[in-house]
């Protein structure tokens, strides 16, 4: 049986910060993350996908959470072909910051910048959310080739947000053996159910060494509302209890699973990971 790691996606988020949840004298930066470590084994850092990671930073994540703590870092925006903020591009790069010397440089940053937590061993996965105009066909076969070219040797996660990639068994079998055959560790996700954007809740097995599960929430607002209005659930037991026998089922089949909550609205995320981590453990 595989290890499950539960946690949730950031440990910076306002919402979060603001809910009172980190105490009095651990509400800087090393005192959140160091309260955060103490109490999960694992975390999203999902800053890097607003701006390119640092070496600084990733050495003093590093040094500020126990051996055996392991980040999940999100990509860099550019390199799933989001929509970029200019300010989080570094300077220098060519007009077209989508040519290939632009990515290059931009892939070289964010390698550098993760470079410490790998050289610690604090690097569970890079996790790949690819947009939801991402659809499956040639053009995502390339993109998915060239990111295994650029992240050889690096543990990766991929997200897909179009709901064809999963849509049917046929196509989800396609889809596995595409990711399988990159290495690339699928992504299962919780959200609501019945949107017309909804990704169903597979969990696929694409790699020996990690499953992850992301659960987003449920709230009816997804792609439409605020990002609190998108984020804004609580999860009930009885909805937790449903990925119980699904997250054994991943963690019979791999080495490790990272079961992480991302319903980041005030302290939501790390009352759900909480309870997550009681149920697992209670056997219910």
């Amino acid at each position: 049986m595989g290890e499950i790691l539960v946690g949730t996606c950031s440990w910076t988020d306002r919402a979060l910060v603001g809910s009172g949840w980190y105490p009095a004298g651990r509400r800087d930066a090393e005192g959140r993350l160091r309260h955060y470590a103490e109490r999960f084994p694992v975390v999203e850092a999902d800053s890097t996908y607003y701006g390119l990671p640092s070496e600084r930073t990733s050495e003093l994540w590093a040094r500020r959470t126990p051996d055996g703590f392991v980040f999940d870092v999100k990509a860099f925006s550019l390199l799933t072909g989001h929509p970029t903020r200019p300010a989080a591009l570094p300077p220098g790069l060519p007009a077209d910051v989508r040519s290939p010397k632009a990515l290059d440089e931009v892939w070289r940053r964010f390698a550098d910048g993760v470079r410490p937590l790998r050289e610690a061993g604090r690097l569970g996965a890079v996790l790949f959310q690819f947009p939801p105009w991402l659809r499956p066909g040639a053009r995502a076969r390339d993109v998915l080739a060239g990111c295994a070219e650029r992240t050889a040797g690096w543990p990766v996660c991929v997200e897909f947000r179009h709901p064809d990639w999963w849509r049917d068994e046929e196509r989800r079998a396609t889809t596995a053996e595409l990711l399988r055959s990159h290495g690339f560790a699928a992504v299962a996700v919780d959200m609501h159910p019945s949107l017309p954007s909804t990704v169903p809740p597979v969990t696929p097995v694409t790699s020996p060494r990690l499953a992850v599960v992301r659960l987003h929430g449920r709230s009816p607002a997804w792609g439409t509302g605020s990002k609190e209005d998108r984020f804004r659930h609580e999860y009930a037991d009885e909805e937790l209890r449903e990925w119980l026998p699904r997250v054994r089922a991943l963690a019979g089949r791999t080495e490790r699973v990272h079961v992480l909550f991302n319903n980041c609205c005030a302290d939501a995320a790390v009352r759900a990971a909480t309870r997550m981590r009681e149920l697992l453990r209670d056997g219910a």
